[in-house]
């Protein structure tokens, strides 16, 4: 089920529910801070943005376009930094009178699993990434519009490549250490926080539902996005 709310009277912000349920988060095949793959639990469903946060939508919230690539409204937003992502949501949160904020790694891989166990949604065949994302082989070194390519199962689209979005976790590379029910990850003793998706100059094999990647919140490159969740 999609809720579509209206930020103006021509820009909205669909989101999609996702049902509360169990998955396998992380992979064998992948390196050492996917693994070990474990059971987890999504006590309660949520709703995530169909898409990564547009230009647009970024604009709008925000007062400011800080993207790298533009000539597109529907382009997602780049030039994120955490800090800014979470000031997004904040600031989105008192335009919509609910509350927003960035997925944990464990909503984040779930929804983009989307109740598959492959190493993509879609199976695999890495050769079949073309259809479902934006990566180094057919992105020509830059962003696209957001919604161009095939969606996941449970109707999300650009989860795989185009741009990273940033998580509210916490980085720690001992995977082991991630929350079985699937909440946030809290480490005080990391600077960083982490990332998931890939992005545009991403490799086939980044892209895999279970790769993960991490910066300093401060940072600001052109491969930074977001999508939020809003949590009922």
């Amino acid at each position: 089920m999609n809720i579509k709310i209206k930020l103006d009277d021509k820009i909205d912000l669909t989101l999609v529910k996702i049902p509360s349920g169990t998955f396998i988060m992380g992979s064998d095949e992948g390196y050492n801070w996917e693994k070990p793959p474990k059971k987890k639990k999504i006590a309660h469903h949520f709703y995530i943005s169909k898409y990564p946060i547009t230009q647009a939508q970024y604009q709008l919230i925000m007062g400011d376009n800080p993207s790298h690539f533009q000539g597109d409204d529907n382009l997602p937003v780049d030039s994120i930094s955490w800090d800014l992502a979470i000031k997004f949501c904040h600031k989105l949160s008192r335009k919509i009178g609910k509350k927003f904020r960035l997925p944990t790694e464990a909503e984040w891989e779930y929804s983009a699993r989307a109740n598959t166990t492959t190493e993509y949604f879609f199976g695999n065949d890495e050769e079949k990434l073309d259809r479902y994302g934006w990566y180094c082989d057919n992105s020509e070194g830059k962003t696209h519009p957001v919604g161009q390519k095939k969606p996941n199962p449970w109707g999300l689209y650009d989860m795989l490549g185009n741009v990273w979005e940033w998580c509210q976790d916490d980085w720690e590379a001992d995977f082991s250490q991630y929350p079985a029910d699937g909440n946030i990850l809290i480490n005080p003793n990391s600077s960083e926080k982490s990332l998931r998706g890939a992005c545009f100059y991403s490799h086939t094999y980044h892209c895999r539902c279970s790769f993960r990647s991490h910066y300093y919140p401060y940072a600001c490159y052109y491969s930074f996005g977001l999508r939020v969740v809003c949590a009922k």
